[in-house]
């Protein structure tokens, strides 16, 4: 029986410890190969950005497995675009970005570039799982090793064994998971929604966008709102997400308010 085909990246960059912890996290669950980018690609989104750079290709071992890995100087949407189309010997059964420094939350998912491959496979029939562990904006650039995936990982593992298992792609082609920095193999979890509020926001000096820091109004913060489940309840949030942007609930009103707009009203 062929083993599931489970393809990884992120946007930390092919060298990220968090990159490692994802393929340690994945062992024995199938056939693993990564194609990552060469550079550090966050906050790019679903972007279409390629250097048009060879690609790098090598084997990674990790404990006693050997993963084929492709370093691609692209964003992360681009790598999953080259892995479906070009490198992956046939259709994958789950896509897995990260496991990134730094949550992913709120208004702002889309800025994600672990979101945006998650976004970009599932686009084309695969299922993803993005998963980001909450650390300090001071550490968002880095590859430091200061930093512990252990909880993150087996998050990684537990989702993408149920992914795999129960089809789950079916009721949501992407699911986002983000884990508290403080995390262990205790800490509860539960299912949420992306919250209207942005998590970050840019900061300014001398009239300058010079970074970003968590800025967020907890009096207005939904309670079954992924931020509300990592800053308050200091759970793990998962969040099914599709990549289809419709507001559905409001599709009646608006083709009447429309249809009123055509008649001069």
């Amino acid at each position: 029986m062929t083993k599931p085909l489970i393809l990884i990246t992120n946007d930390d960059g092919v060298e990220s410890p968090g990159l490692d912890a994802a393929v340690r996290a994945l062992r024995g669950l199938g056939e693993l190969m990564i194609v990552a980018p060469r550079q550090q690609q966050s906050s790019k989104g679903r972007a279409f950005a390629w250097n048009q750079q060879p690609a790098l290709y090598a084997t990674r071992r990790v404990g006693n497995t050997r993963v084929r890995t492709i370093a691609v100087d692209a964003s992360p949407a681009v790598c999953v675009r080259y892995a479906l189309m070009l490198e992956a010997p046939r259709p994958p059964a789950l896509l897995v970005s990260g496991i990134n420094y730094g949550e992913n939350l709120g208004s702002g998912l889309t800025i994600s570039g672990t979101v945006g491959a998650a976004l970009e496979a599932a686009a084309d029939g695969v299922p993803a799982l993005a998963v980001s562990l909450e650390t300090d904006t001071s550490y968002h650039l880095s590859h430091s090793p200061d930093i512990d995936f252990q909880s993150a990982a087996m998050w990684t593992r537990r989702l993408a064994q149920e992914m795999l298992t129960r089809n789950l792609g079916k009721l949501a082609p992407v699911v986002n998971v983000n884990v508290p920095c403080d995390a262990t193999a205790q800490t509860k979890w539960r299912v949420t929604r992306a919250s209207h509020q942005a998590y970050f926001r840019s900061t300014v000096e001398n009239g300058r966008l010079v970074g970003y820091d968590v800025d967020v109004n907890r009096d207005t913060l939904e309670r079954d709102s992924d931020i509300y489940a990592i800053m308050v309840d200091r759970i793990v949030s998962v969040t099914p997400l599709t990549y289809d942007l419709t507001a559905h609930a409001a599709l009646r009103q608006f083709k009447t308010e429309l249809k009123a707009l055509a008649h001069g009203a």
